[in-house]
């Protein structure tokens, strides 16, 4: 399913006046593609998240999935935040069948017989590597084992596109790089269009087929940059490599603003691999 975003503006009226979030974006993630987007803090990348989620309502502009406006939350939508969001009172187990439980899942033919629930809930759980811990309640678990379960149940409903606001960005550096390698694994096997909200630039690379750049408050779209590294050939060593280190080190450029003219912004672009504008083919 292909996630679209056009003409999208957001703005905020405060005791000083209307604060502008977003300025007028346009974005594109195609069937099964992986994007991430990066900027400094406050630049609206979670903003946009939620507004193509269906959770916040864009000032203009709008979000569709292959051509029908998003206009709330829905089932074809698999949602992940930093802060985990389990139920409390709910086992592992539980808190992943839950979506299924829910009328617009049903009505997509999701809640079918238990056993077929149940199968379906043990399999991701056995992936995620919770079979273990299927009866334990989330405050057992620690914050990787409750990203982990958080991202079984996102996927537990067969979302069509999976939207990701910094997943890991509470964790720790070893417990974040077991979740880096456990995605990769879930997207080579689900090939489910994904936009990633992160921070860090590494993680950007490793996980993604795209990265969008973001510039500071209000938020615009600076750079679209293909990653050239195939995905079966992604693991945490690719780090090391000196095509990754060079594209990281051009990325950064962008986002710290090492380009200190358009001019000089736009000979950065030209030597970025494949990049292309957003909307391009």
């Amino acid at each position: 399913m292909k996630l679209s975003i056009r003409g999208v503006t957001k703005s905020y009226a405060g005791r000083r006046g209307e604060t502008s979030a977003l300025s007028a974006i346009d974005l594109d993630a195609s069937e099964g593609e992986f994007v991430s987007l990066v900027g400094p803090s406050g630049c609206g990348k979670s903003t946009l998240l939620h507004i193509a989620a269906g959770l916040e309502p864009a000032t203009t502009g709008g979000v569709a999935l292959d051509g029908e406006p998003v206009l709330g939350p829905g089932a074809e939508l698999g949602l992940v935040f930093q802060q985990q969001t389990l139920f409390p009172w709910l086992s592992v187990r539980e808190n992943v069948r839950f979506p299924l439980t829910l009328a617009r899942s049903r009505a997509r033919g999701l809640a079918a017989a238990p056993d077929r629930q149940a199968a379906r809930v043990e399999g991701l759980l056995r992936l995620v590597g919770l079979w273990d811990f299927r009866d334990s309640y989330p405050g057992e678990l620690s914050g990787g084992m409750q990203q982990r379960a958080a991202l079984a149940r996102a996927l537990v409903a067969q979302p069509e596109v999976l939207l990701m606001d910094e997943p890991f960005g509470a964790l720790d550096a070893q417990t974040r790089e077991q979740m880096q390698e456990l995605l990769l694994h879930l997207i080579r096997r689900h090939r489910i269009t994904t936009l990633f909200v992160t921070h860090d630039v590494d993680e950007a690379l490793l996980l993604s087929d795209r990265v969008v750049v973001f510039s500071g408050r209000p938020g615009r779209v600076l750079a679209s940059v293909h990653v050239p590294f195939p995905r079966e050939a992604r693991a945490p060593e690719l780090k090391l490599d000196d095509a990754f280190l060079r594209l990281k080190r051009e990325l950064l450029a962008l986002l710290f603003g090492s380009a200190r003219s358009e001019a000089q912004r736009d000979r950065w672009l030209s030597g970025l691999t494949s990049t292309q504008p957003e909307g391009g083919s």
